[in-house]
């Protein structure tokens, strides 16, 4: 017999045992990586992993949650809607592990090398597969990563459109929806010179059509949010550039998007997500501060919120904590996308954020805020280029939501056992005067403070103690 022939029978059993077996399909590697030809394949793509569960910290199962127990209540709140995770559908399902030094790595063994339509509907397949294992309710998307990009406009529209009337569809009976859609205005090369702040007005137009449907299709699955990340938007020298004229068309760009959400009666939140350069070399929304400023200066300050992610805020310079407490003090705290960088590589290497000193000043924030909803954690995060089994995609993901439940239980520790609030009231304890109190109500101007200052002579100045709050905040991890 011929190897091929042979092959062709060792196939054609394998049918036979699956159409025999009462278990549904499963996608296993050795089928070539094809589980069917069929847009209707309904398989079980993670025949190998249970439903992760609750185990509690002795735990040593690394497909189980050790801190992260979704019922529990902390400061009245269930732990799960503290958190509201998201699951990013572009690393999770369109991650390849390729970079600039190498090819693609990842080879799941339900991609069929295709980027069709039907191979887009099994991806969905296998999201929400995912994230019921994973017990999760929220997923995000790009409207390109979920549905391939067509010849024309109207074509990709087509080809969306019939991937959401399956996510639609997949939705039924279950709490799944988007925590928030956005459209990729940065892959095509259209888009080279950024969409809302193109050059070329036809750019322009096409991007603002691609962001009515993507609008349109979050609204439609339930979405609760809908972002703006620019990646392009900004400038590679200021020598061609015109940056007013494009922060001006920005501007426009957004007032016009939220004209259309509330035609179309859509009550989310949209977001911008800050992030200071890479690909472009100045982004325009480079950081919270910045963002809040161009928002203020165009009158949009209450149409939007920000999503911060932490690897953009150590990219601008700053920490994480220090983006959410701008954010959150400017009152546009919406969204956390909760990733971590490299300090030695210095780019947006997206990974999982497993630090539990962070997490925790991540969640100070948070606790401050009362939640975040109706935004969440997105993990915009992806498996390391080496990591290529099918169950590290749930063993980061339990990473990632387990350091964050650990944040959460230490900053409840913190705030609870008091002593970080009180070395912060008395340090500022001087303003809880009667000089103090005239300042901030704005009733002690120059001539009267000048009078206080040759009163008290030379001021006392404190210790910052700095060395005994992080000693406070080291002791609760």
């Amino acid at each position: 017999m011929k190897k091929v022939d042979f092959f062709m029978l060792l196939l054609c059993l394998i049918a036979a045992s699956f159409l025999v077996s009462a278990d549904p399909p499963t996608c296993p590697a050795d089928l070539g990586g094809k589980c069917s030809d069929s847009d209707d394949w309904q398989g079980d793509f993670f025949p190998e992993i249970p439903k992760i569960k609750y185990e509690g910290p002795a735990s040593k199962n690394p497909l189980a949650y050790r801190w992260y127990n979704a019922e529990e209540e902390i400061l009245g709140k269930k732990m799960k809607d503290w958190f509201r995770f998201s699951v990013a559908f572009w690393h999770t399902f369109r991650g390849t592990g390729g970079d600039p030094f190498g090819a693609a790595t990842k080879y799941w063994p339900w991609e069929d090398g295709t980027n069709s339509v039907s191979m887009a509907k099994r991806r969905m397949r296998a999201n929400f597969e995912f994230l019921k294992k994973l017990g999760v309710d929220w997923w995000c998307f790009h409207d390109r990563d979920i549905a391939p990009d067509g010849t024309t406009l109207e074509e990709s529209n087509k080809n969306l459109d019939e991937v959401i009337e399956l996510a639609k569809e997949l939705q039924k009976g279950s709490k799944i929806r988007p925590l928030w859609g956005t459209a990729q205005l940065f892959l095509h090369p259209r888009y080279m010179h950024g969409g809302a702040t193109s050059s070329e007005v036809g750019v322009y137009a096409y991007a603002a059509a691609q962001v009515k449907k993507a609008m349109e299709v979050t609204h439609y699955l339930g979405g609760e949010n809908y972002v703006f990340w620019g990646g392009r938007e900004g400038y590679q020298t200021l020598l061609n550039t015109d940056m007013g004229r494009e922060l001006d068309h920005l501007a426009r760009f957004f007032e016009a998007a939220v004209a259309y959400k509330k035609k179309i009666g859509f009550k989310g939140t949209l977001l911008i997500e800050p992030k200071p350069q890479e690909p472009t070399k100045h982004q325009y929304d480079w950081d919270a501060a910045t963002a809040a400023n161009f928002l203020r200066k165009y009158g949009l300050i209450d149409e939007f919120k920000l999503n911060i992610e932490c690897n953009h805020a150590t990219l601008s310079g700053h920490t994480c904590h220090h983006e959410l407490e701008t954010a959150r003090l400017n009152g546009l705290l919406g969204n956390i996308d909760a990733n971590t960088g490299d300090a030695q590589t210095g780019w947006d290497t997206d990974q999982f954020l497993t630090d539990v000193g962070e997490a925790t000043m991540v969640m100070m924030s948070v606790i401050k805020n009362g939640g975040i909803a109706p935004g969440g954690f997105n993990f915009d995060a992806k498996l390391r280029r080496e990591s290529t089994d099918v169950e590290d995609l749930f063993i980061a993901h339990i990473s990632g939501m387990d350091t964050m439940a650990r944040g959460l239980r230490n900053a409840v520790k913190i705030l609870e056992e008091g002593s970080l609030n009180e070395l912060v009231r008395k340090r500022y304890s001087t303003w809880d005067s009667e000089l103090g109190k005239q300042i901030e109500e704005g009733k002690a101007d120059f001539e009267y403070l000048e009078k206080k200052a040759k009163e008290f002579g030379e001021p006392k100045v404190s210790s910052a103690k700095q060395e005994l709050a992080e000693m406070i905040f080291q002791s609760a991890m």
